[in-house]
């Protein structure tokens, strides 16, 4: 966050949480396209407040917001081989609206950035696969468009939501994986807070309009080392945006999605401060027939179960977790431990995204049934996350 007080106290966790990874991406395409953007000027106007009482519209909604500061498209999910072979991915495309160069008619003042980063979590190899791309806006090229979903980083591209029932395509191609996958739809987008506005500490200025797209249906192609195979499997998809970032009490934050066995889904998270305290949390449970209940932060725990050591790195992260949401209690288990992700070569960042089964909690430390799969993201144990 630079100089540690920006956007004066007002957080955005799930903002940061995508951002901080590619902080040092983004400042390298703004050097490169400035000519040094050190020197360069805010032109134009503030970015627009997240205030609650703005109802969702789809499909504009599922489109591009450029007026807002920051805004992203994620998808995590569970593939499957037709050998049994299962393997988690991610998909993330990001929208930066620079405040640099708005009064410039050029085609080629960087406006807007649009950013993409893609993983798949592999067990046979025990690690993380993944790659990033990056570029300011140009029609056709790189771009974020309205009224859709159409992002796009040269051949990479997340593209649909022509309206609430329409699916979803993507492609990937990085050096030793890829992906072609349609993600289909069965029921409306889940707004999470008050009707899409998220509150994500207790000032309430510090919010994101937010929906989620649990229990996409997911088939298609995935390629590794040069070897393709048919996948299917089931992935969730988050749509965020809003002009704020990481508060100063701030250190990280915990957050999963997870799509439930019985058809439903599951959306929690909490920010901590210094001492690993919670700051706020926050959850969205739905239902296979459209449901939705919200969770206040007194409904909402997370407690680490067991800890795990980056060989590489030398930082622990809580691989497994007690997550409580209302009534019900949960244990979160890894598909592999060592899903860390260290971007410190491009981003400056290192944290631990990966894909994760949620079981009923059972008596002490044990567990129940499976009830769901889907992914954990656990930032700022190296250290408080900086843009």
């Amino acid at each position: 966050m630079g100089a540690g007080r920006l956007a004066a106290g007002v957080a955005l966790v799930a903002l940061e949480r995508r951002l901080v990874r590619l902080r040092v991406l983004l400042l390298g395409a703004l050097m490169l396209v400035c000519g040094g953007a050190a020197q360069a000027q805010d032109s134009g106007p503030p970015y627009p407040p997240v205030v609650p009482g703005k109802a969702l519209v789809f499909p504009q909604d599922f489109g591009a917001h450029p007026a807002y500061r920051t805004e992203w498209w994620y998808i995590t999910g569970w593939l499957r081989d037709a050998a049994g072979v299962e393997r988690g991915f991610q998909l993330t495309f990001f929208r930066v609206r620079t405040r640099i160069g708005e009064d410039n008619p050029s085609r080629f003042a960087p406006r807007q950035l649009v950013l993409a980063h893609a993983a798949v979590a592999d067990p046979a190899t025990g690690r993380l696969r993944h790659a990033e791309r990056s570029g300011r806006a140009y029609p056709g090229l790189v771009e974020a468009l309205e009224g859709r979903t159409a992002v796009r980083v040269d051949d990479w591209f997340l593209e649909g939501g022509e309206s609430p029932a329409a699916g979803y395509r993507s492609r990937i191609e990085a050096e030793d994986f890829g992906f072609e996958l349609e993600f289909t739809p069965d029921r409306a987008p889940v707004p999470n807070g008050r009707d899409g506005y998220s509150q994500k500490a207790p000032d309430p200025l510090n919010a994101s309009y937010y929906y989620s797209r649990p229990q996409l249906a997911v088939s298609g192609s995935l390629r590794l080392d040069g070897e393709p195979v048919a996948v299917s499997g089931h992935a969730w998809l988050d749509h965020e945006w809003s002009s704020e970032i990481l508060p100063e009490g701030a250190r990280g934050w915990d957050w999963i999605g997870i799509n439930l066995g019985d058809g439903g889904g599951l959306m929690a998270f909490r920010m901590r401060d210094h001492e690993g305290r919670a700051l706020w949390a926050a959850a969205t449970t739905s239902t296979r027939d459209g449901s939705v209940r919200i969770h206040p932060p007194t409904e909402v725990r997370f407690e680490p179960l067991r800890r795990w050591r980056s060989p590489r790195t030398g930082i622990e992260y809580p691989v497994e977790w007690a997550v409580t949401v209302g009534e019900r209690r949960y244990r979160l288990r890894p598909l592999m431990d060592d899903q860390e992700l260290d971007s410190r070569a491009s981003t400056g960042a290192i944290y631990w995204e990966g894909a994760v089964r949620l079981h009923e909690a059972g008596g002490g430390a044990g567990e129940g049934p499976e009830l769901g799969r889907g992914y954990l993201e656990m930032t700022g144990y190296a250290e408080r996350l900086r843009m």
